[in-house]
């Protein structure tokens, strides 16, 4: 690379590590068809890029965006706040609606409440249930 060409880039992106990292995502765009902002002059792809981060030609800001972006490993995604949320939770009769109804679970020995389905107190009483026994 001509020393030049480094030595412009330097005034549009002070920092050496950051112009590397720039010049080398702007050479990747190019290598994948990305039109060129100045003549190729017979020069490669890294030079080109320089060149065209030392005349202005080219964002620097998009630049390092996408620098950023391609080295991510986690995507984030936004994700829909509380009060949407409660506008796709089902509500309680929705809920019920689902359930079997009332004479399917008494027949089974169950009662269906607003809390919930609940044993018949008779048929828990006759039955052998324990905890963790072995």
């Amino acid at each position: 690379m001509a020393r030049v060409t480094v030595e412009d880039c330097v005034v549009k992106v002070p920092n050496r590590f950051e112009l590397v990292l720039v010049a080398a995502q702007r050479g990747r765009d190019i290598s994948a068809g990305s039109p060129l902002t100045v003549e190729r002059d017979n020069d490669k792809n890294p030079v080109v890029a320089l060149r065209e981060i030392a005349e202005d030609m080219v964002n620097t800001d998009v630049l390092r965006n996408a620098v950023v972006s391609s080295l991510q490993k986690h995507v984030e995604v936004d994700e829909p706040e509380e009060d949407e949320m409660e506008s796709f939770m089902p509500d309680r009769e929705m809920a019920f609606e689902n359930m079997a109804s009332e004479d399917d679970a008494l027949e089974d020995g169950l009662t269906v409440t607003d809390e919930g389905v609940d044993f018949d107190s008779d048929d828990v009483a006759g039955s052998d249930i324990s905890d963790n026994e072995e």
